[in-house]
């Protein structure tokens, strides 16, 4: 059997073609689980940015423990979201009055992606920080 160039560069487009596609359904399968998380934490309330101070590693060379913290003045209540993690909803924190809105743990990150904190203020408005942080290797079996 003789395969000429032609056929076979129609071979690999194809096979690249697939290659990609459960790539792109996942990524939006991701985008869409993130959307979701926000828009039930917030009730679809539109979120400003800025008012939170956000630490994590820029390069994490293990996702299975990442160290994040944060501060939010002011704020009664915080998600903290790993945009592209498996379940984008990494943890709650709820924050009594005389808190100063910071908080700090480890998390699993399933590869390079933002972590994402969005703080409802003590006045009812919503603000969010991220930072990206790149994993070097996977967390969530990756």
């Amino acid at each position: 059997m003789n395969i000429s160039r032609r056929n076979a560069l129609a071979i690999g487009g194809a096979a690249l073609t697939v290659t990609l596609v459960p790539v792109s359904f996942a990524q939006a399968a991701a985008d869409d689980a993130m959307a979701k998380a926000v828009a039930e934490f917030t009730g679809g309330a539109d979120v400003a940015t800025g008012g939170i101070e956000l630490t994590t590693p820029e390069i994490a060379e293990n996702g299975n423990t990442v160290p994040v913290g944060f501060s939010a003045p002011g704020a009664k209540r915080a998600v903290l979201l790993a945009s592209k993690n498996p379940g984008p909803v990494v943890s709650f924190f709820t924050f009594g009055a005389l808190s100063a809105g910071d908080a700090s743990t480890r998390i699993r990150l399933a590869g390079t992606q933002d972590v994402v904190v969005i703080a409802e203020m003590a006045d009812g408005s919503y603000t969010q920080v991220s930072k990206a942080v790149k994993v070097t290797i996977g967390g969530c079996g990756g």
